[in-house]
């Protein structure tokens, strides 16, 4: 005879092993993003019918490995349910456990575990455990957002086009925000690039020879503009080639004996092709993870520069976030140099002073920061070098020979360039006798003086 299956007995067992083991459901009610400082609740419910042994919160780090306790309940030892709510429904009970974080942290980031654990029906030796997890994102705002140039200082250049890379960099914020840039107000329509403006710079500058080769360029029409450029000005072409002297020839400038100083003058004549009527403005976009769990965003806008159209434009870089209520954003204004303003101090200058001529400001507002040159005019600096890079020129121990001596100094970025001259005037130093300069014409210094008053009275005893 084969088997009898009972299934009312099953039935029947069922109920009995629910009531001798209990039943336990946990569940964490889902966090929304938050933002740092905020104060955030974490609720865990539960629902049992079976008595409560104890409730555990746990911190969880390093990917799940590590679990920090942050509150613990135990049943045993305390009587205090200040801390949970409870409502009898039927047989079972509803319990409600909640952990306050007051003003979150970046570090507070990442998954919470609730875990609850009830006593077995049928022995006191025995816990019946089950818990539920809820992850906490903490956000914060970008803190700082600046807008610089990629190259700077850099030259100015006339006869070549050249691409300008502007940098927005963005820190402090979690996520990663949107980066976006606007000229004069008006959102540019960028070119994505995976790779960085070092290899864009290739792709703009074939851009910019196509466009060199399809119109006006010309040796003719270049060597014609130098020319009426430089009579015009009754100047050398420094401004036009600021390496020349690097790479020419080491001897001493020719020059005009005398100068006449002329007024500053901004470089503001350009070849017809330079002229972009829509330039393509390449984007790309880095994010660099901060050890404090931040992100720092390098967005750059890589176009071909246009010094008559681009000079005076207004970039914006502006920044959208979820955690900020409205945009943040940093703007600049491309602007060539004009007018430096040049101090000489001493305003006095004698013979063996050292002497200090900077540049202390403009009469407008530049971007990016310029790059300084100075040159002699019709010779060499004291140093004997002909040139030297700097806002200052210092002339150490200036002699008698440099009284009347010229300096000038250029001013250029890629938006233009501009010449201020400044001429030097050596009185004499009644601590310093005529002639006293050395071979070189430089003066010895205080303390020489004192070596050769004290040979001179070694040689007079000796006559005597």
């Amino acid at each position: 005879m084969g088997k009898m299956s009972c299934p009312g007995v099953s039935a029947l067992l069922l109920p009995l092993l629910h009531l001798a083991l209990g039943y336990l459901t946990v569940t964490i009610e889902p966090l929304p993003p938050v933002v740092v400082g905020d104060s955030v609740t974490l609720k865990c419910n539960f629902k049992t019918d079976g008595r409560m042994r104890e409730i555990v919160w746990y911190r969880v780090t390093d990917g799940g490995t590590i679990r920090q306790k942050i509150f613990t309940f135990d049943a045993m030892f305390s009587t205090n349910y200040s801390h949970m709510e409870n409502y009898r429904k039927r047989e079972d009970l509803l319990y409600q456990s909640t952990v306050r974080l007051p003003e979150v942290r970046i570090s507070d980031n990442g998954p919470y575990e609730c875990h609850v654990g009830i006593y077995d029906r049928a022995t006191r030796e025995k816990v019946v455990l089950a818990s539920d997890n809820v992850f906490l994102n903490v956000m914060s705002p970008p803190t700082s957002i600046a807008v610089i140039a990629a190259e700077s200082p850099a030259p100015f250049s006339r006869y070549q086009a050249q691409n300008f890379t502007l940098v927005c960099i963005v820190s402090g914020g979690k996520p990663a925000p949107q980066v976006y840039f606007k000229r004069d107000g008006e959102l540019i329509e960028v070119v994505p690039m995976l790779e960085p403006p070092a290899a864009a710079a290739g792709l703009l500058a074939n851009r910019a020879t196509k466009g060199l080769l399809s119109r006006d360029l010309d040796d003719t029409k270049m060597q014609k503009s130098l020319l009426l450029l430089d009579t015009e000005r009754g100047l050398g072409s420094f401004t036009e080639n600021p390496y020349r002297a690097r790479s020419g020839d080491p001897g001493p400038v020719s020059s005009p004996v005398t100068e006449a100083i002329p007024e500053t003058v901004v470089s503001l004549e350009f070849p017809r092709w330079v002229h972009s009527t829509d330039p393509a403005y390449f984007f790309h976009q880095m994010h660099l993870p901060m050890s404090d769990g931040t992100v720092e965003v390098r967005a750059m806008l890589t176009w071909t520069l246009n010094p008559q159209v681009d000079n005076e434009a207004l970039f914006s870089c502006e920044v959208k976030h979820p955690a900020l209520s409205m945009s943040m954003q940093s703007e600049v204004t491309l602007a060539a140099p004009r007018g430096p303003k040049i101090s000489m101090t001493p305003t006095r200058a004698r013979v063996g002073d050292t002497v200090r001529i900077a540049v202390h400001g403009f009469q407008n507002e530049v971007f990016p920061e310029p790059l300084f040159t100075w040159t002699r005019v019709g010779g060499r600096l004291l140093d004997g070098s002909s040139e030297h890079d700097g806002k200052e020129l210092v002339l150490e121990r200036v002699p008698a020979e440099l009284n009347g001596s010229m300096y000038r100094c250029t001013a250029q970025n890629p938006l233009g360039s501009t010449d201020t001259h400044t001429r030097l005037i050596v009185f004499e130093n009644p601590n310093i006798p005529r002639g006293a300069e050395d071979s070189n014409g430089s003066v010895p210094a205080v303390g020489d003086y004192g070596l050769v008053l004290v040979l001179l009275l070694t040689v007079i005893l000796e006559l005597t």
